[in-house]
This record gives C-alpha cells, structure tokens and sequence, in this order.
C-alpha cells in the first residue's frame, strides 16, 4: 500500500516549486495530445481571501472618527445578545493600512487576491429608520452605521474611514499587489443607502453625489410609491417600488443610472482593482449588467467579475454567466448549501455534491469559472469542527471553481453565528496572532500552496471517479497550449484512515505526490491497479506530466470537453 504522507504547514515557497513540472511538451515531431481544460480564465490561479475592512484590522486610529453622527453616533454601537455574544452595529476601525500591514498573512496562506467590502463613500450617521436589529434579524437596520459599504452615497469617493495620508485606493492596490495580491473591489448596483422611513430627514440618506461632489438624486425621505421622477429630477435615480429593506432602490432604465455607475466602475478600475465582486446582481435585470459588462470590458478586456445572486437554484443564477447577458460569474450559492451539508453539523456524504458541480451539462456558461465557499459576512458561518474545516479546504482547493474564504475561517472565528450574532466582528491583530499555531490555518495553508504549484487544479477538466460517503476521488486533467499534467485527487473526510482501490482504471506513468516533494515518484504500469491509504480528515494529490492515454479516460474526458449548456 502507498499511505500519502502529510507535512503538516507546508511552506508556500516549497510547493510552488512544482510549478515547473507541468510538461511543455514538443508538437513538432508528434501530434498534439487532445486538448483538455475545464477553463482559461486566468483569474483561477487566485483563490480569493474575503475581508470586511471595517472588521479586518484597525492600522490607523487617527481614520477613526469616533465622535462622528452627534446624536446618532456611527462608531462603536454594541448589540448584546442573551447568550453574552456582543456584536456591532457601527465602525469598529478596520482600515487600508490594517489591510496592507498584513498581506503578508494573508499571502502566506496561498491566497493569490483579496476581496474587500465596497470602499466608496457612506452615510456619516447611523441610521435612524428601519425595522429593529436583533441577534437574528436579517435586512433589519435601525440603529446601523455604513461600516459595511454598501450604502454608498458618491460611488466616486472613498469613504473617509479608510485610507490613511499617502494611501488612498491606489496605492492599497499597488501595495497588495506588491505582496502578490490582487485586489477585488465590491460594487453595488442595485442601491445606495436607506432612503426613507427616518422620524427625521438625515443627510446623505437616501442621496446620491457625482464626482464632483454635487447632489444628483434625493429620495427626500418619502416612501417609493410618494415619488414623482415625472416632476422632479432629483427622484430619477430611482424606483417607485421598494426592494430590499429601505434602500434607495435604482431606476436601471435611466440612462443616468448607468452612466453614473458604469462611469464610478471605471473609475475604479483606473485606480487599481484588478476584478469586481458585485453585490445583489439579481436585483437588477439582465439587460443592465450586459450593458456594463459591455462597457467594462471594453474599458479592460478580459476583466473577472463574479456576481452574488443570493438563490440556491442553479437556473435562476446562471442566465448572468451567459455571454448574452454579459458573460459575469457567480458565487456558487448551490454547491454553498451541499458544502454546508456536507462538511457542517449534518456530515452528508459527498455524493451530495456531485450533482450541483454541474460538470458534464448545466445552466451555467462555464462552472469552473465559479466563486466557490460555504459561507460569508451575509448567512451564518459554517458551523463545523476543526475537521470539518480542513475537509472543506481540502475540498474548495482542489475542485473545480475560484476558492473564497472568509476572514476568520482559518481559525473557525465565530463559527455558526448570523450577522448580527457575531458573524462580522472584529478580527484584529489578536486573532493573527493565533491563526499562527491553528490547525485550520496550517492545513488551509499547506492544500492552498499545492493547488497554486499545480495549473490542473486550476483549469483542469474534474473527472469523478468516486464520490461517496466520507470518500471523494478525482482527476483534474490539462492538456492546453503545450501543458499537460493530470492531478490524481483522493479526499477523506471520516474518523479512520480509508483505502483508495482504483483498480486498473489509473493512468500508466510517473506520479510523484505533491503532498510530499521528497518522496520518491511512482512509476505505474498500463493496467495496473493501485490502492491508496488515505489519513483521517486529509488529502492525497498525485501528478502525473504525461498526456492521457488510457482509451476510456479519454472517451469520458471527451465527453467532458462537450459539456452542454441547458438554457
């Protein structure tokens, strides 16, 4: 038996050694393998790390602003739940240069970019409309600062609770990118901030600023139905319907709208973001983002952006990945609720994932374009043990799609907890501190630095073999562009070691194990069949830089590369 050997925090550095082993191979004296990936966005070399700034670390307290909103402070507003949780309503610090001071953290762990919550300018009080905020209350606000920044009031100005003298926008990018990071920058479409239902008018809710700083819309405190875009220019912006909680909802048939925003977009793609995150994209019809799509790219060809469409429905949120609405990714909120099952309290097999991975045929223009992750600052964060984090690491890295993990999870922070129940507190230098000996951390850093060493974990075609109680195998296949390698993949979620018997159906070459640099290759003959002992909780990954030879590999790997789109 070959029992895959773990070491354990591998070092980033050690592993993106393998890189160089991808074969080039020579087409000049023999045909071509067949070509095999399951996609060539270059954005899936970089698994993203998701940060709520305000909540990440406080790197400049003079940024603070905390005797900001007089009678409705926004700094610091406690919510104590019954069973002793304190979670916050207002800022609580988290800033550019909190950011940037730890990018190094952040890199170490194998995180290629950073997504962080929108920066653009929000209102300077908390809101005092709104229904109440609870421990368990959802799109509920009364009481609420913008910490968060997505009530943005002038989407071409950065909120002044983030950058520091000499670090604006710009330089955070550059800087980030410097350290290896690329940045994903949060934009709203859909609103701005709450715009009615205040026993008293507030500035800046409910209003919009241009560029240059003058007002181009009010919702003047009225309810949507009591607005007259006929008559007066400052409610066009918006819609005579409501949508989500009071939020000034956007008119997306207004030219205006879409020039204001689509201009805002650009604007930060000028000033460094290297993708976008887009918040609430089902709220506004397809034929918008097509048009700012369009005009993005066109700005930037080839420019990621990946949408959050909060449905667990595969068919409702694939339309947006189609090239006709605009061709923009999704958060992978279907394979999100199968993760949360399997790797949560409930333990589900793995068989449970294997129909929403959508890899032979479904409503998704391309799955492997996808953001993946089992939670965020919006739902409850997954509520699982030690194990069942590094299983869902395990899992995210080396599966088809864009891992994205949320700040804290590398230590399991505030496990289980809804927003308002601790879900976004504050993280700080502490918890960076402890995430260095943490268990999660160590094994988050060393399945992340083996997919960034490997281009099949990042666009190879995922060939199932196995999905099945606690155990998961598969292959990841590239043959593109002169790269070949296939990653064998063998994944275990139980309490005991498991045994892999693969039979004669593995690829006759070299495999080395990428979990362990030093060990000796495995050379495996045609036909021959090879078991493989896998630890408790953990991940074997072999790599082989021969092309696919074996007849049935290649007529399912075929059949792979016809994947159908269902519309």
């Amino acid at each position: 038996m070959l029992r895959s050997t773990v070491r354990r925090g591998a070092m980033l550095a050690a592993a993106l050694a393998l890189v160089g082993c991808a074969t080039t191979h020579d087409t000049g004296t023999s045909p071509p393998p067949a070509d095999y990936y399951g996609t060539l966005e270059p954005f899936t070399a970089h698994p993203i790390y998701f940060v709520v700034t305000d909540r990440f670390v406080n790197g400049d307290s003079s940024n603070d602003h905390r005797d900001q909103g007089g009678a409705h402070r926004s700094f610091d507003i406690p919510l104590h739940c019954p069973d002793g949780t304190v979670a916050h309503l207002g800022y609580l610090g988290g800033d550019f240069r909190g950011l940037l001071d730890h990018a190094d953290y952040i890199r170490a762990m194998g995180f290629g970019a950073v997504w962080l919550t929108p920066i653009v300018d929000n209102p300077d009080e908390a809101f005092s409309g709104g229904d109440e905020v609870t421990c368990t209350s959802f799109l509920t606000d009364r009481g609420k600062s913008g910490y968060h920044g997505y009530w943005g009031t002038n989407f071409y100005r950065v909120d002044e609770h983030l950058p520091s003298p000499g670090l604006g926008f710009r330089e955070l990018a550059d800087g980030l990118r410097a350290h290896g990071l690329k940045t994903v920058l949060d934009i709203v479409g859909n609103h701005g901030s709450p715009a009615f239902s205040m026993p008293t008018a507030q500035p800046q809710f409910g209003q919009i600023f241009d560029a240059n700083g003058t007002l181009v819309a009010d919702h003047q405190n009225l309810r949507p139905e009591q607005l007259d875009p006929a008559n007066n220019p400052l409610h066009r912006f918006y819609n005579t319907q409501p949508d989500l909680a009071q939020l000034g909802d956007f008119d997306a048939g207004n030219p205006a709208v879409v020039d204001y925003l689509a201009g805002a977009y650009l604007h930060w793609i000028d000033e460094g973001a290297d993708a976008f995150r887009i918040d609430t994209i089902r709220h506004q019809p397809l034929a918008f983002w097509k048009t700012v799509s369009d005009r993005v790219r066109a700005h930037r060809p080839g420019f990621y952006m990946f949408g959050e469409a909060f449905d667990h429905e595969a068919k409702n949120i694939a339309p947006f990945t189609w090239p006709e609405n605009g061709g923009i990714s999704v958060l992978d909120f279907p394979l999100k609720a199968a993760l949360v099952g399997a790797f949560g309290p409930d333990d589900a097999g793995y068989e449970t994932l294997a129909d929403v991975l959508y890899l032979d045929a479904g409503p998704y223009h391309n799955p492997y374009e996808l953001t993946t992750f089992y939670d965020n600052h919006d739902m409850a964060r997954l509520d699982a043990t030690d194990a069942g984090f590094i299983d869902a690491h395990n899992f995210l890295f080396t599966a088809r799609g864009i891992p994205v993990i949320y700040q804290g999870s590398e230590i399991g922070f505030m496990r289980g907890r809804v927003e308002h129940h601790g879900n976004r507190n504050y993280f700080g230098v502490e918890n960076i501190a402890k995430a260095a000996t943490h268990p999660i951390r160590a094994r988050l850093a060393r399945i992340a630095a083996v997919r960034a060493a490997i281009p099949a974990l990042q666009r190879g075609l995922q060939l199932n073999l196995l999905l099945q109680g606690d155990r998961a195998a598969f292959y990841r296949v590239l043959q593109h562009d002169g790269v070949v390698q296939t990653a064998l993949v063998l994944l275990n979620k139980g309490d005991a070691p498991t045994t892999f018997e693969l039979g004669d159906g593995l690829q006759a070459g070299t495999w080395r194990n990428a979990l362990a640099t030093n060990a000796a290759a495995l050379e495996i003959a045609a036909g021959a069949p090879m078991t493989f002992e896998v630890p408790a909780h953990d991940v074997a990954v072999w790599v082989t830089d021969g092309p696919i030879t074996d007849p049935r590999l290649r007529a399912r790997l075929d059949a792979l590369m016809r994947r159908t789109v269902r519309k």
